[in-house]
């Protein structure tokens, strides 16, 4: 499997995972959102919030250093969310916008990117400042990988509510072999 096939199968698990995290979410009030539940970022919609923001930074670093890739004319245009712990987007409704806006931009971006691309080193600095040069692929990795983690914590959240958000496995999402 190239790095193309993987990372636009990992995008499209990305996308499923947010539709049904944030489908649950819409069943609980503004007031069990925002309840510190002892996470590491306190609240669903912290940490939720905390996914929408990450994204939006690593993909702003891709969208820098890749010019010419159309799919990430959106992440250009939207703006850099703040990375700060605790509630950052008070408005659940404009958060869920924000996600599925940002998942396609994701989704597009795998489509467009190639395993050449994959292979180019990323020159970025993080939120502290710091440089760094790394291959492309092993950064998008990371971003998947994180989403991943986070999207963990709001389950386990979820299910300490008595709220079952079904299947979570990207096993789900590879399709079968022929025989």
């Amino acid at each position: 499997m190239s790095l193309k096939s993987d990372f636009e199968l990992m995008a499209r698990y990305n996308q499923w995972m947010n539709a049904r995290l944030y489908a649950a979410a819409a069943n609980l009030d503004e007031a069990e959102l925002r309840a510190d539940r002892g996470a590491f970022f306190g609240s669903i919609l912290a940490t939720l919030a905390h996914i929408l923001a990450a994204d939006m930074h690593w993909l702003k670093r891709f969208a820098g250093a890749m010019p010419g890739l159309a799919s990430l004319d959106p992440v250009r245009a939207a703006p850099l969310p703040p990375l700060v712990r605790g509630i950052t987007f008070p408005d659940f409704a404009a958060l869920r916008a924000d996600r599925e806006a940002l998942d396609e931009a994701i989704i597009a971006f795998t489509a467009e990117a190639t395993d050449e691309l994959y292979a180019q080193p990323l020159s970025y600095a993080n939120s502290a400042g710091e440089r760094h040069v790394k291959t492309s692929a092993l950064v998008l990795r990371h971003v998947f990988n994180h989403q991943t983690h986070h999207r963990g914590q709001v389950t386990t959240l979820f299910s300490q509510l008595g709220i079952d958000v079904g299947v979570t496995d990207l096993s789900a999402l590879i399709p079968e072999c022929a025989a």
